[in-house]
């Protein structure tokens, strides 16, 4: 009997558990750097801080059997598997496959292929024949495809952007959009109004605030050191977290593009336990 309650103080004194679960996921992105170095461990740093759901970026060099076994034993579900554009136009089988090796819902592209900083009526008609072809494969599969927002596509054409365009082509059982609150900011949109304009049409958010005073722009380009705690930029996440769950937000990721990421991110959870 002392041995056994031994062990349930101990398990009670892992820091695995001792660590409260953080409101919301986090993009493996934001640890690309340490991910270099070492895997297992930085997996063990993000459980360590309270994640429980994940979206990848890739595998990180490592075969996508290992890293899944490797997420399983850090206690991470993966909840979104990231696919290049160039592999949802002449390889879905493979997107398919390891979307469903990792375990994931959701399949996110985060950008479509184009010239410089101009983003064209060429480039967009070129994603949405994608987009809803591979949408509707990845359907069939029992996988939910997401474009993420850049801020490119913010620029005009036909008195509208092309975000707009997007929303009318993309058809919504294939294709829906992860809206990155910081690259809606960035070229002058209210992440707001979109959400309340374009309910269910962001099943997924990723959570990134922005130094204010940094100058905006419709590139899709930014210093990424301007990322900043969430909660002390000008990006108004409490706010958007309320008519997120409003519009039928469904997962949120925190994503910290900066050098600082290992220092801000733990800041930025125990600011989202206050808002959420």
């Amino acid at each position: 009997m002392k041995s056994l309650c031994f062990f349930f103080l101990m398990l009670l004194a892992s820091p695995l558990l001792a660590q409260p679960s953080s409101p919301v996921g986090i993009q493996l992105y934001t640890f690309r750097e340490q991910f270099k170095a070492d895997v297992p461990g930085t997996l063990a740093k993000v459980r360590a801080m309270g994640f429980r759901e994940v979206e990848t970026a890739g595998t990180f060099g490592l075969p996508v059997a290992e890293f899944r076994k490797l997420l399983d034993q850090s206690g991470l579900k993966v909840i979104g598997s990231s696919a290049e554009f160039a592999d949802l136009e002449r390889n879905v089988p493979a997107v398919i496959q390891q979307a469903k090796a990792l375990g994931a819902k959701y399949v996110t592209c985060f950008w479509i292929p184009h010239n410089g900083d101009t983003f064209t009526k060429q480039d967009a008609d070129r994603a949405v024949e994608t987009f809803n072809t591979a949408g509707r494969l990845l359907r069939d599969n029992g996988l939910s495809l997401c474009y993420h927002l850049h801020g490119y596509e913010f620029q005009k054409f036909e008195n509208r952007s092309f975000f707009e365009y997007f929303v009318e082509q993309f058809d919504p059982k294939y294709v829906n959009f992860e809206m990155d609150v910081f690259w809606v900011k960035h070229p002058g949109q209210d992440p707001i109004v979109l959400l309340q304009n374009y309910p269910k049409r962001f099943p997924l958010v990723h959570l990134k605030d922005r130094r204010p005073g940094t100058p905006g722009n419709a590139t899709g380009q930014a210093d990424v050191e301007t990322n900043v705690v969430l909660g002390q930029g000008d990006i108004g996440i409490s706010d958007i977290m309320k008519a997120a769950r409003k519009a039928g937000v469904k997962h949120f990721f925190i994503e910290d593009e900066s050098s600082r990421s290992l220092e801000q991110v733990p800041q930025s959870v125990a600011f989202l336990r206050t808002v959420m």
